[in-house]
């Protein structure tokens, strides 16, 4: 039959290797993301993250020992009976604040109606604006600014339709 589309079943597929999707499997979880917040806020408490966030009791312990067994989050006990923890940023979860930001810019921007709910002060005064600027030249990028070369491991070719 021509024509026929062949169809891949879950099992077979191999998705693309990823570092986004490496990246969501450690954080992409809206309760995960939520906890960021909070402990990058100053939060450090299971109540307080809980009473912030609205994340049940039950799914909070488990997006929080993911993100601790994942090396996000640090778990330090402050009180002994019964057990109490606080949760502070490793380097890894302190190296999550610009993605953080930027994701809150973009909420501000396309979701959020009204002022936003939350504003960030820069060091030199200003009110913060989050972008994305190249590590070789500080350029900011912009949309259409860049091109992969390499995509799941492979190199992409060059030129005019490549890479799409």
């Amino acid at each position: 039959m021509t024509g026929t589309i062949r169809r891949v079943s879950a099992k077979s597929a191999r998705p693309r290797p990823c570092s986004i999707a490496n990246a969501l499997s450690v954080i992409g979880e809206r309760w995960s993301l939520l906890a960021l917040r909070e402990v990058f806020h100053g939060v450090r408490r299971f109540d307080q993250i809980a009473a912030n966030t609205g994340a049940s009791r039950d799914v909070l312990a488990t997006r929080l020992r993911k993100l601790v067994d994942c090396g996000v989050l640090a778990k330090e006990q402050y009180q002994a009976r019964p057990p109490r923890y606080d949760y502070t940023l490793t380097d890894a979860g302190r190296a999550l604040q610009p993605v953080l930001l930027n994701l809150m810019d973009w909420g501000d921007r396309y979701v959020t109606e009204g002022e936003p709910p939350t504003v960030w002060q820069h060091e030199c005064g200003a009110v913060l604006r989050p972008r994305t600027v190249c590590g070789a030249c500080g350029e900011p990028l912009r949309p259409g600014g860049s091109r992969p070369v390499r995509i799941g491991g492979a190199a992409v070719p060059e030129g005019p339709g490549a890479g799409g």
